[in-house]
């Protein structure tokens, strides 16, 4: 499948607003956002999410799943999920995320690494960059 399709624009910045709402950004260690598949008017995407835990050494692994459709009647509608995975060392996140890729085969390429460190303004400067106004709330 390509990745040059249409797919829905607004999906995966609608995805990432929808994770600063329910994590914050201050519990966020990095994010892997994974290409999206795009087939005309639909997308379906995945990232996956390092969250701290309290302790330097362990993090939570969070996916957030999204589908989106883009109707001519009912404009974008864009839906997520979201799952905890388990718990691992940070160090261990690079390497799982060489599994998914690998699993995912190669087709769907690699996902983009952006580290967060609990920074409400690194969060917003991605958010910004995808068309979605900062927040303006310290942690959030």
């Amino acid at each position: 499948m390509a990745h040059d399709e249409m797919g829905v624009p607004e999906a995966l910045p609608r995805a990432l607003e929808c994770l600063r709402e329910r994590l914050g950004a201050a519990s966020l260690d990095r994010l892997w956002i994974f290409p999206p598949l795009r087939r005309g008017r639909r997308e379906w995407g995945l990232i996956a999410v390092s969250a701290f835990q309290g302790g330097e050494e362990r993090r939570s692994l969070v996916t957030v799943t999204y589908a989106a459709e883009h109707s001519g009647k009912d404009g974008v509608k864009v839906e997520t999920s979201f799952r905890h995975e388990g718990e691992a060392p940070a160090d261990r996140f690079p390497g799982l995320m060489k599994g998914v890729v690998q699993r995912g085969g190669e087709e769907r390429g690699e996902p983009r690494e952006v580290d967060v460190a609990g920074s409400a303004e690194k969060l917003d400067e991605l958010l910004e960059e995808m068309g979605i106004a900062p927040t303006g709330v310290p942690g959030s």
